[in-house]
């Protein structure tokens, strides 16, 4: 018999109902047992068979429960999380990890202290574009990698007043949200970077958190350069690679949120597949030919993160997201607001 884990989602704001819900609902591992809603019972409608509760403590209670999704805003992580973990539960958390390096550092090591898994949800491993550059790169097409931009630009003029990303609060601003994905995919890339550089400051009038960056990380013979903004009404490439036998640009951005939003799920008709005008172009030369073309976009599966997590915690597979990988991401962030502080480049000392 499939051995069923009982999971609670704490939070059912955007996080808790389009990137984790939909995807714990579809897996036959798992089994939706308890919401955190404190205002409201939307939960209700989708998951009828799941409890509301108005407070995280109710379900670090019952001992069914194996699994705590914590979708909560960022200064919330690490509190809700230790807890949980004190409980005996294991943890999902929404990135970013945490807000500072030392509180993933002492989260790592109570779950190493109390064997439990803690993953963290970075789902853009998992978008088409990123796994199709991974697959790119290890084809060599490119040859030597020499520069890597990547974006993340959204045009959003007016800050809303009822978000708390827009808020003065620890783990706000534009760097924590977008820049946690940016991060991330480029430290999969490429590994540690020797320094950084960074430009972070808020550009949108009422704004009071930064909502514009430019970070640049320095290997030994490759740029990456990561940014992200709110004022950005006509979007250029989201990736561009220049490597010594030819170069990759790719517009546009994976469809699964889009399709998350708008209700459809996993499993229907191409799901995570790209239209065939949004992928990538390539140039490169080959045995004297200059050769131009697309490449064609791998479909997107953000479902494979809670395969993951179940074959994880039924002893099947290995963390694809490790803890560490998600801390060196936060420290990461850190020492760009150290270099925006500074104003230069500064090394990066993990």
């Amino acid at each position: 018999m499939k051995k069923i884990i009982n999971t609670g989602i704490i939070g059912f704001g955007l996080s808790g109902r389009v990137f984790h819900a939909p995807f714990l609902h579809l897996h036959p591992g798992f089994n939706i047992s308890q919401i955190v809603e404190r205002t409201s019972k939307e939960s209700s409608k989708l998951y009828p068979e799941a409890t509301i509760v108005k407070s995280y403590i109710d379900v670090l209670k019952d001992p069914a429960i194996e699994l705590m999704v914590i979708c909560t805003p960022n200064s919330l992580h690490y509190q809700m999380a230790k807890d949980s973990l004190l409980a005996g539960k294991h943890v999902v958390v929404e990135k970013p990890f945490t807000v500072t390096s030392t509180e993933a550092d002492d989260l790592i090591q109570l779950s190493e202290k109390l064997n439990l898994r803690i993953f963290v949800y970075q789902n853009r491993r998992w978008d088409g574009d990123f796994l199709t550059i991974r697959q790119l790169l290890k084809s060599g097409a490119l040859g030597e990698l020499k520069e890597y931009e990547a974006h993340f630009d959204r045009f959003r003029p007016e800050p809303p007043r009822n978000v708390w990303r827009e808020h003065i609060n620890e783990g706000g601003g534009v760097l924590y949200d977008l820049g946690s994905h940016l991060i991330d995919q480029a430290l999969q890339l490429f590994g540690i970077p020797n320094g950084l550089e960074a430009k972070i400051t808020n550009q949108r009038n009422g704004s009071v958190v930064d909502d514009y960056f430019r970070i640049i990380l320095y290997f030994k013979c490759l740029r990456v350069i990561l940014t992200a903004g709110m004022l950005v009404r006509d979007p250029g490439p989201r990736y561009i690679l220049h490597g010594i036998l030819g170069s990759y640009i790719k517009y546009g951005i994976d469809p699964q949120e889009k399709d998350l939003r708008e209700g459809r799920l996993p499993g229907s008709k191409n799901w995570g597949n790209e239209s065939p005008d949004q992928w990538g172009m390539i140039t490169i030369d080959y045995q004297d030919l200059n050769i131009h073309g697309s490449v064609e976009t791998e479909a997107g599966c953000y479902q494979e993160f809670y395969r993951n997590v179940y074959d994880v915690l039924t002893g099947k597979a290995e963390m694809a997201v490790k803890p560490l990988e998600a801390r060196n991401v936060i420290r990461i962030i850190e020492l760009a607001f150290e270099s925006n502080k500074l104003s230069k480049r500064i090394k990066v000392k993990l």
